[in-house]
């Protein structure tokens, strides 16, 4: 093979040796690519796990809430709306808690 011909001369190839050094930004580039990718899949995940929970804390209680406002009339209903308040508020934070791992899992700051 003639010197002209040989992809690996460094006479004839003069880029040779400059794509070294993009080849370790690229790598952190990806891996940080592969990284945001994982956390953000792991991320909205247990966000939804979390909002998913809330949601079901929160309708049970607001659930047994009616039921004892039902059941006792005016005797108890300061109990079942207490126990209604309850689950709505476990609720609303676990939908705060979930956006709160969603964003983190896209690596993106808090939002105040």
């Amino acid at each position: 093979m003639s010197d002209s011909t040989n992809p690996f001369n460094s006479k004839t190839n003069k880029n040779l040796n400059t794509t070294q050094s993009n080849d370790s930004s690229n790598l952190q580039s990806n891996v940080a690519g592969a990284a945001k990718g994982a956390t953000s899949m792991l991320g909205n995940t247990v966000g939804g796990l979390t909002n998913t929970a809330g949601g079901i804390v929160g309708a049970a209680s607001r659930g047994v809430g009616e039921t004892v406002n039902s059941a006792t009339g005016q005797t108890a209903k300061p109990v079942g709306d207490a126990v209604s308040n309850i689950g709505s508020g476990a609720e609303s934070g676990a939908r705060e808690t979930a956006e709160g791992v969603k964003r983190a899992g896209e690596w993106k700051g808090a939002s105040w």
